[in-house]
C-alpha cells in the first residue's frame, strides 16, 4: 500500500471521529423546542460526548500500547455506529445524553490511537505535515456532521440526522479497515502495568504538562465559540434556521486548505511559534463576530476556526515529540485534558450567556486564548522539532 493511500486512511479516521462529535451544534435551537429545555441544558449534548472522551482516552491509550494501533482504531469506528444510530430513538434529553456519552467512549479509541499511529509511523520526518492532514480530516468531518444534521433536521426531522451519521460511520470504518496498513514502528508495552508506569512518567514531564494545559484551554475556547454562536445566530437580527446554521460551518472548509500548508510551517519553524500565532489570530477572529453584519461574523468565525485548527495540529504533534515513548498513553492523557476543556467549554459559557449573551462569551474566549498563548510561549521548548 502506498504512502498516499495510508495518509488518506489516516485522514478518514479523523473524519469518522469528528463527523459525530459536534454534529448536534446545528440542532441546538431545535432541541430546546423539541425537549422544552434551556440553552444550557441543550449544550449538554456536546459536553456528554467530550466528557466521555476525557474519561476514556487515558484507558484507551493504556490498552492500545499493548494491543496495537490499527485493531483499536477500526474497532472504535465500527463501534461508534451503534450509539449513533440508537440516538435517533431517544424520546427525551436523558436518553439522548446517554447515547451521546457512549459515542464519546468510542470516539476516544479513534482519536488517541490515531495520534500515536502518526507520531510513530512518520517519526523520521513529516509528523507535523501528516498531523495536519489528519486535522484536515477532522475539519471535513466536523463540517459534514453539522451540515448533514441541519439538512436532515430541516427536511426529515432531527432523528434522521443521527441515522445519516451512523451510516457514514459504518462506511468509514470499513474503508479504514481496508486501507490503513498495520503499524511498522509500534513497540508493544510488556503489560498494561508498564503503560501505567509510563503515564506516571508523563505526568512528571513539564513539557507534557504544559501541552496538556494548552490543549484544555484551546478546546475550551473552540467549543464555547461554536456552541453558543448557534444561539446568537438563531436570535434577532440574524434569525437563522437549522439549514442555515448547518451551512455556517462552511467556515471549517478553509481549514482544509490552511492546515496542510501550516503543517510544513510547523515542521520548519516549530510547534511553539505556530501555536502562539494561531491563538492570537483566533482572538482577532472571535472579536470580529461582534459586528452587526452576517458576513463579518462569517469572516470572524473563519479566522477563529483556522487558528484553532493550527493550534490543534501544533499541540498534538508536540505531544508525540515531548513524550518520546508510550505515545498512546501520552496522547490519551492529552485528550483527557483536551476534551475536559471541551466539556467545560460547553457548560461554563452558559453562565456568561445568562449574564450578557454573546458579548460576555466572546470576552471569556479571548481571555482563555491569551492565557493559552502566554502559557505556550513560557513553557514549550524553543527549538525546532526534529
Amino acid at each position: 500500500m502506498n504512502i498516499n493511500l495510508r495518509t488518506f486512511a489516516v485522514a478518514l479516521a479523523g473524519f469518522c471521529a469528528f463527523v459525530d462529535f459536534y454534529a448536534p451544534q446545528a440542532l441546538l435551537p431545535l432541541l430546546t423546542q423539541v425537549f422544552q429545555i434551556s440553552e444550557g441544558e441543550a449544550s449538554l449534548t456536546i459536553s456528554a460526548t467530550t466528557g466521555a472522551v476525557a474519561l476514556a482516552a487515558p484507558l484507551v491509550g493504556l490498552f492500545a500500547d499493548t494491543l496495537g494501533r490499527k485493531r483499536v482504531i477500526v474497532s472504535a469506528i465500527l463501534a461508534l455506529t451503534v450509539p449513533t444510530l440508537l440516538a435517533a430513538t431517544a424520546s427525551n434529553l436523558p436518553e439522548l445524553l446517554g447515547w451521546r456519552f457512549l459515542q464519546g467512549l468510542a470516539i476516544s479509541g479513534i482519536t488517541a490511537v490515531t495520534i500515536a499511529y502518526i507520531t510513530e509511523e512518520w517519526a523520521e520526518a513529516g509528523v507535523g505535515s501528516v498531523m495536519s492532514i489528519y486535522v484536515a480530516g477532522n475539519v471535513i468531518g466536523g463540517f459534514v456532521g453539522r451540515f448533514v444534521s441541519g439538512l436532515a433536521a430541516a427536511y426529515l426531522g432531527w432523528r434522521w440526522a443521527f441515522i445519516a451519521l451512523g451510516l457514514l460511520n459504518l462506511a468509514g470504518g470499513l474503508a479504514v479497515w481496508r486501507w490503513l496498513p498495520g503499524s511498522r514502528r509500534f513497540v508493544r508495552q510488556k503489560s498494561v502495568l508498564a503503560s501505567v508506569h509510563a503515564i506516571t512518567a508523563h505526568l512528571r514531564n513539564p513539557r507534557l504538562i504544559a501541552a496538556y494545559a494548552a490543549g484544555f484551554n484551546a478546546l475550551f475556547a473552540f467549543v464555547a465559540a461554536f456552541t453558543y454562536v448557534s444561539f446568537y445566530l438563531a436570535a434577532p437580527p440574524f434569525r437563522l434556521g437549522p439549514v442555515a446554521l448547518g451551512s455556517i460551518f462552511c467556515v471549517y472548509l478553509v481549514g482544509i486548505l490552511v492546515t496542510p500548508v501550516v503543517g510544513h510551517w510547523i515542521d520548519r519553524f516549530g510547534y511553539r511559534l505556530a501555536f502562539a500565532v494561531a491563538a492570537l489570530s483566533g482572538c482577532l477572529g472571535i472579536l470580529l463576530t461582534l459586528g452587526a453584519s452576517l458576513w463579518l461574523v462569517l469572516v470572524g468565525l473563519t479566522l477563529f476556526a483556522t487558528g484553532m485548527f493550527v493550534c490543534q495540529s501544533a499541540a498534538t504533534s508536540y505531544v508525540g515529540s515531548a513524550a518520546g515513548y508510550a505515545r498512546s498513553s501520552a496522547a490519551g492523557l492529552y485528550l483527557a485534558f483536551y476534551y475536559t476543556g471541551g466539556s467545560a467549554g460547553a457548560m461554563v459559557p452558559g453562565l456568561f450567556w445568562q449574564l450578557g449573551g454573546w458579548q460576555t462569551c466572546v470576552a471569556l474566549i479571548v481571555t482563555v486564548q491569551l492565557l493559552t498563548a502566554g502559557l505556550v510561549l513560557r513553557f514549550w521548548q524553543k527549538q525546532r522539532p526534529s
